[in-house]
C-alpha cells in the first residue's frame, strides 16, 4: 500500500525534474523578452533557480534517498506552450507580455507543488526538508510578483498600446459602408426598386 512518503518522494522527483527543466528553458526565455527588466527578472530567477535544485538534493538526503527526476509532464507541456507563445509573439510589442504570462503559470504550478511538498514533510516530522522547501516555496512567489509588478507597470500597457494604434489605423481608412456592394460608376444605372 502506498503511503504518504511515497507520495511525497513521488512528487518530490517530480519537481526535481521540472527545476532543471526549468533551468534550460529560462535562458531562452531571458533572450526572447525585449525589456531590460524582464530579461533581468528571468536571469534572476535562473540563479534562483539552480539554487532550487540543489535545495531538493538537499531534500532528498534529509529522507536519506538519492536525488532522481521523474518526468514533469504538466512543465514538459507548460514549457512546450511557452515556445510556442515566444514564437508566435516574436517582433511583436506583445511579446514581454505573452513571456511573463508563460513563465506565471510555471509559477503557479510550482508554488502549488512545493505548498504539498512543504506541509506534507511537515506531517513525516522533517523540519530540515520543512525549512528547505519553505525557502523555495518563497522564492516562487517572489518570482511570481516580480512578474505581475512587470506586467503591471509595462508590458500589458506595451501590449495594448500595439493594440490602440491598430485600432487607430483601421480607423483612419475610410470606411466603405457599401461593403460588397460594387459603386456606382458614372456609366452606369442606378436599377430601380425591387419592390
Amino acid at each position: 500500500m502506498k503511503t504518504l512518503k511515497d507520495l511525497f518522494l513521488g512528487e518530490l522527483a517530480d519537481m526535481y525534474d521540472a527545476e532543471r527543466r526549468i533551468v534550460k528553458a529560462l535562458p531562452k526565455m531571458a533572450k526572447a523578452a525585449t525589456c531590460d527588466d524582464l530579461k533581468g527578472a528571468f536571469q534572476s530567477h535562473l540563479k534562483e533557480t539552480e539554487g532550487h535544485v540543489k535545495k531538493l538534493e538537499q531534500v532528498f538526503q534529509s529522507f536519506d534517498e538519492k536525488a532522481k527526476g521523474k518526468t514533469c509532464e504538466a512543465t514538459v507541456g507548460l514549457l512546450e506552450e511557452g515556445d510556442e507563445i515566444a514564437a508566435e509573439f516574436k517582433g511583436s510589442p506583445a511579446i514581454n507580455a505573452a513571456l511573463i504570462s508563460a513563465g506565471q503559470k510555471v509559477e503557479h504550478y510550482e508554488m502549488a507543488s512545493y505548498g504539498c511538498l512543504h506541509e506534507w514533510a511537515g506531517l513525516l516530522g522533517n523540519e530540515e526538508a520543512v525549512g528547505l522547501l519553505h525557502q523555495i516555496l518563497e522564492e516562487e512567489k517572489a518570482a511570481n510578483e516580480s512578474l505581475t509588478k512587470l506586467a503591471r507597470t509595462s508590458s500589458n500597457e506595451e501590449a495594448l498600446k500595439e493594440s490602440d494604434e491598430k485600432d487607430e489605423a483601421a480607423s483612419e481608412r475610410p470606411a466603405n459602408t457599401r461593403r460588397g456592394i460594387r459603386p456606382i460608376s458614372p456609366g452606369r444605372k442606378r436599377t430601380e426598386s425591387l419592390t
